[in-house]
């Protein structure tokens, strides 16, 4: 990596690692029986480490100028594997508190092994270093190739990619250690927040430059779905995390908001994450790999804006469906709803406009699994948002809320829509990216496919039963007027759909697994090449990316 930066950028690199360093020092100087103290010196520890990396190549020969005429893909690669590796990671720990569900005496003394430590470790290792970092990783690519420019320079890449896994490793080990801002979405310390703002304007000011330098005059649609995701979670994230640590050497904080306030301020983020970090993102992503894969125009580019501006608006209103029934006004209730219902048009609007861009190509979605899991992806998305939507409708919320139809439908989005589709956008850039004719096992992805969907629809079917059945079980009332059913009643009646949960999950992680396998012998197996030339590139206009109207 060292050898690929240019002497300034080098210089810039020891700096950055310099005062990163300092930070950690002083970090764990002031925390030093508290979890801020620990993180503090793991952050001198990889600024010490990458010092020691960039000495090393200090003195490295300068780059060579032809390499302005190629796209930079060192960083896509290396976030591919780490969104593979945060994959396994999170779904493991994932599958572990599943099993935790339904046979609690699996488990051992140890305060890191309980449920409220884990589960945060992992959604976040899923959310955040999974789709993450294959956000992060797609975006340089999409980037480079819709806009037909070489991103500006190649040290702000790598710190957003390191940064951003620094961030996520800190934000495991915090939750291991109970630290928590204890939301919903279990948010990191608040040192990690302020970190992660710095990452995250870096990589909105490198999007902006290349966008800048682009000699493409058209933004692909892609570009607009990634740019949305990038300015949107920067907001969201800045606001929800607005907290007062209580000292420095402390990891804990308090928020500004409190209350109903702190409630809705916490379901604006919650959502508007769903949307923009886990829809919008991985839009841009179906926008550029479907069509690419499917070797056919997309089949409507005016459908795709609509979309894109239906779901950026309506989202913006919906948080507050999840808070019905609470002590926010009823008016606010309302609204959220009402906006949730209308998110159905542009969200359909999306999944329509993708399969119906596979007109003509449904001979390779059944001979090519990669493209099968970017239609399925697209079926998911479909399904979840009309889910969604109606599960937002008051009476119908009186029935889900607080049962396992909700954590059914979350995963039918996170499991049938997200990862669905990261794993056939990874599937379709490890072959370009390290020059190999396909993936190293065409059956292996086959098997990846078959072992993803039955998990996701076993977990998804079994939530869905488990979550209807909770609900009428919670709400049945005997002849004399009170509760049928105990709680511990329904917890009863609810152990065989988490046992049939925590074996879709393995399932779904074993194809995982399958896929890390598969990668890591396509990039082994690769032969060496000389970096792709500007006459390699696939420039927007051609068959391939042309609007279909």
């Amino acid at each position: 990596m060292v050898a690929q930066l240019t002497k300034n950028e080098r210089q810039i690199a020891l700096v950055i690692l310099l005062v990163m360093a300092a930070v950690g020092l002083a970090m764990a100087a002031g925390g030093r029986n508290d979890p801020f103290g620990v993180h503090g010196a793991l952050v001198m520890v990889v600024a010490i480490l990458g010092m020691f990396g960039v000495i090393s190549g200090y003195y490295a020969p300068e780059p060579p100028e032809d390499r302005l005429d190629s796209y930079y893909d060192a960083p896509s690669k290396f976030g591919i594997i780490a969104a593979m590796i945060w994959a396994v990671i999170g779904m493991f720990v994932g599958d572990w508190v599943a099993w935790l569900l339904a046979y609690p005496d699996w488990t051992f003394d140890a305060a890191w092994a309980s449920f409220g430590r884990l589960r945060p470790v992992h959604t976040s290792g899923v959310i955040f270093g999974f789709g993450g970092n294959a956000l992060i990783a797609t975006s340089f690519y999409v980037m480079q190739r819709t806009t037909r420019a070489r991103m500006p320079d190649q040290l702000s890449p790598w710190f957003v990619l390191l940064g951003y896994n620094l961030f996520c490793v800190i934000a495991a080990t915090g939750y291991l250690m109970g630290v928590t801002q204890s939301k919903e979405y279990a948010e990191p310390e608040w040192y990690a927040d302020i970190w992660l703002v710095i990452v995250w304007v870096t990589y909105f000011v490198l999007y902006m430059r290349t966008l800048a330098r682009r000699k493409e005059p058209h933004i692909y649609v892609s570009n607009w779905y990634y740019l949305a995701f990038i300015l949107v979670v920067a907001m969201l994230h800045i606001v929800n995390n607005l907290a007062v640590p209580i000292a420095w050497g402390s990891a804990k904080s308090y928020s500004l908001f409190a209350g109903v306030q702190d409630a809705m301020t916490e379901w604006w983020y919650g959502h508007n994450a769903v949307a923009f970090f886990l829809t919008s993102g991985f839009l841009g992503m179906l926008y550029y790999y479907m069509p690419k894969r499917a070797q056919r125009p997309i089949y409507s580019y005016r459908m795709s804006i609509i979309s894109f501006w239906g779901i950026t608006f309506f989202y913006m209103w919906a948080g507050s469906h999840h808070l019905h029934y609470t002590a926010l006004p009823q008016w606010v209730q309302s609204l959220g709803m009402t906006f949730s219902v209308m998110l159905l048009i542009p969200s359909w609007v999306s999944a329509g406009n993708a399969l119906m861009t596979l007109n003509g190509a449904w001979h390779r979605v059944r001979d090519d699994a990669v493209l099968r899991f970017m239609m399925v992806a697209a079926v998911f998305y479909g399904l979840s948002t009309f889910e969604g939507s109606f599960m937002a409708i008051r009476p119908v919320n009186s029935l889900s809320h607080y049962t396992d139809w909700t954590v059914g439908h979350v995963h039918a989005g996170a499991l049938g829509w997200v990862a669905m589709i990261t794993f056939g956008a990874i599937y379709a850039s490890v072959p370009w990216l390290w020059k190999r004719q396909a993936m190293y096992s065409a059956k292996l992805v086959e098997a990846h496919f078959w072992l993803a969907l039955a998990g996701t629809v076993i977990y998804v079917f079994a939530m869905w039963n488990s979550g209807i059945i909770q609900g009428l079980m919670w709400r049945t009332y005997n002849e004399s007027g009170t509760l049928a059913y105990s709680f511990t009643d329904s917890l009863i009646a609810m152990h065989p759909y988490y046992v049939a949960r925590a074996i879709g999950g393995l399932l779904f992680l074993l194809g995982a697994v399958v896929g890390c396998y598969n990668i890591w012998m396509t990039i082994r197996t690769a032969p060496s090449a000389a970096p792709e030339t500007a006459a390699d590139r696939p420039v927007l206009g051609g068959a391939v990316l042309q609007p279909g109207e």
